[in-house]
Order: C-alpha cells, then sequence, then structure tokens
C-alpha cells in the first residue's frame, strides 16, 4: 500500500539527529570560547563524542558547522583544527563588525522607544558592575547581549543573520583584548555614548559612536596581542640562552 509522503516533512529522526548536533556544536563552541580547546589544538572526535555520550556522526556534523563559522578549520586526512588567532583575521572581524554594529545603530535611532532605552540602560548599568569588580566574564555575556539587543531591534533579520554569524568568530579575538579592569570600564563608558546617541535619534552619531567604539576595541585587542607576542618572544630567548649557558 502506498502512503503519502510529503517530501518537507522532517521525520522524528531527523528532528532528534538536528537537535543533537546543535547541543553538540554548543558544547564544543562552549569548549573553544572559555579556551578548553586552545588555537591550533586537533580537536579529539572521539573524546569528545565519549564526553558528551553520542557517537561521532554529530561530532562530524557539528565540526562542520563549525568550520562554516570560522571557529575550526578541516585538513583532509588530518582532522579538526581549533583556529588560530592571527593579527590580520582579527582586523577583518573587527572591521566588518564595526561597520555592521554602526549600521545598526543608526537604523534603531530614530525609532528607539522608551522601552528599548530602558532596556539598554539597564544593560550598561549591569557591565558597570561587572567592570567595576573586573568580572570580564559576566561583563563579556553582557556586552554579547547589549550589542546583539541593538541589532534585533532593528527589526532587519538579515543584518541579524549576518551580525550573528560574524560574533562567535569576533570573540575568539576580543577575550586577548578585553581581560583588564581598566579596559572593561573604558569600554563601558562608549555604551554609555552610544546609547545617549541613540536617545537623541541621531542616527549619524548612533553610527559614529558605535564605529568608534568597536575601533577602540580593536586597538585594544591589537596592543594586547602585540604585548602576548612580545612576551612569548622573551620567553623563547629566556629558553634558547638558559640552554647555551
Amino acid at each position: 500500500m502506498e502512503t503519502d509522503h510529503n517530501p518537507n516533512s522532517v521525520s522524528l529522526a531527523d528532528f532528534r539527529a538536528n537537535t543533537l548536533t546543535g547541543v553538540v556544536q554548543h558544547e564544543i563552541e562552549r569548549m573553544i570560547l572559555s579556551g578548553e580547546l586552545k588555537p591550533g589544538q586537533r580537536l579529539n572526535e572521539k573524546a569528545v563524542a565519549d564526553k558528551l555520550a553520542v557517537s561521532r556522526g554529530p561530532v562530524r556534523e557539528a565540526c562542520r558547522a563549525l568550520a562554516e563559522l570560522g571557529l575550526v578549520y578541516l585538513i583532509p586526512q588530518r582532522g579538526v583544527f581549533i583556529q588560530r588567532v592571527t593579527r590580520d583575521d582579527a582586523i577583518e572581524v573587527y572591521d566588518l563588525r564595526a561597520g555592521l554594529t554602526a549600521l545598526a545603530a543608526s537604523l534603531l535611532a530614530p525609532v528607539l522607544t522608551k522601552e528599548m532605552a530602558d532596556k539598554l540602560d539597564g544593560y550598561v548599568e549591569q557591565m558597570q558592575g561587572a567592570a567595576e569588580q573586573g568580572d570580564f566574564s559576566q561583563f563579556d555575556q553582557l556586552n554579547l547581549e547589549f550589542h546583539d539587543y541593538i541589532v534585533r531591534s532593528t527589526g532587519n533579520s538579515r543584518l541579524t543573520k549576518l551580525y550573528r554569524g560574524f560574533v562567535k568568530e569576533f570573540h575568539l579575538f576580543r577575550v586577548h583584548g578585553l581581560v583588564q579592569r581598566g579596559a572593561l570600564l573604558q569600554s563601558n563608558e562608549e555604551h554609555r555614548e552610544i546609547v545617549n546617541a541613540l536617545k537623541l535619534k541621531n542616527a549619524d552619531l548612533g553610527y559614529e559612536t558605535s564605529f568608534s567604539h568597536v575601533s577602540k576595541g580593536k586597538e585594544r585587542m591589537l596592543s594586547a596581542l602585540d604585548e602576548m607576542a612580545k612576551a612569548g618572544a622573551d620567553a623563547d630567548r629566556e629558553e634558547a640562552q638558559d640552554k647555551i649557558a
């Protein structure tokens, strides 16, 4: 007996597989962004599968999705590796995010409501508390929510999708640039300037303050990367001298 088949329908098995892959992807993302998996490190699919009590299939699917996001890269016959933090890649990601963030602010400014302004003020006050305590983890999460709220409040679904595609890759570089309390406080002062511009419903000023904020974040990140590189070079030099001695 023939049965009707809808080619657009999703079977329960497909739904469960897709959901499982999403869970695995989220966990690998967490491991990468927390530093549990280091840049350049080979991802052990079996170890991840065993840890999450799943087969290797969902892990492979998750890795393919993460490669599209730029968090990992695939080398044929060798495996999956965590994306390295390079100066050129960081600059590209920051520059793109600066443009998208600024565009979002310019679109939101003319239509900002009191409820939106209150929500943004709330984020800024919470970030201020985290910055004063030097709590990078809390500040970072609130910062991501703050900017995502601005972007999605524009109501532009394509802009939101494009922006979110860069956020995870951007996060890999951001963790290097805002680890000091002073940098957190400065970043949040820039957030206040963005909100004030939006409250004025000034699209040009919203664009300017948002673009400037991300550009200054890029400067902080590049400075931190330069310091890390110098520290690494100094350590290598000392090790070489010890071997000679």
